[in-house]
């Protein structure tokens, strides 16, 4: 059987115990958190990028929606809105083609 220490989404332990699964828990320190949350949204991005399934999409946004609750991130929606405003969105499909 193969060894695993992940961060997991808060209902799986009861899920687990329901079918009789066997599993050790803790709960992370604050900076094990950050370093999990980062390492999580890494593979849940991968995994997205080889299925585009709205699953995934939504794994990545709540991986993101749990980052952004930190103390390193919390003006993060600030700063999402200021570059929104300053750079703009991704709504015109604008693709540029050129030379860096």
């Amino acid at each position: 059987m193969e060894s695993y220490t992940k961060l997991v989404r808060d209902k799986i332990p009861k899920i687990l115990d329901k079918k009789g699964v066997l599993y050790e828990k803790r709960i992370a320190s604050d900076e094990e958190y950050k370093v999990e949350l980062v390492k999580k949204l890494g593979e849940k991005t991968e995994e997205f990028l080889k299925d585009n399934s709205p699953e995934e999409l939504a794994d990545v946004i709540e991986v993101i929606e749990a980052l952004k609750k930190m103390t390193d991130y919390e003006n993060v929606e600030e700063i999402r809105r200021k570059k929104l405003e300053e750079r703009g969105g991704f709504d015109q499909k604008i693709i540029l083609k050129g030379e860096k």
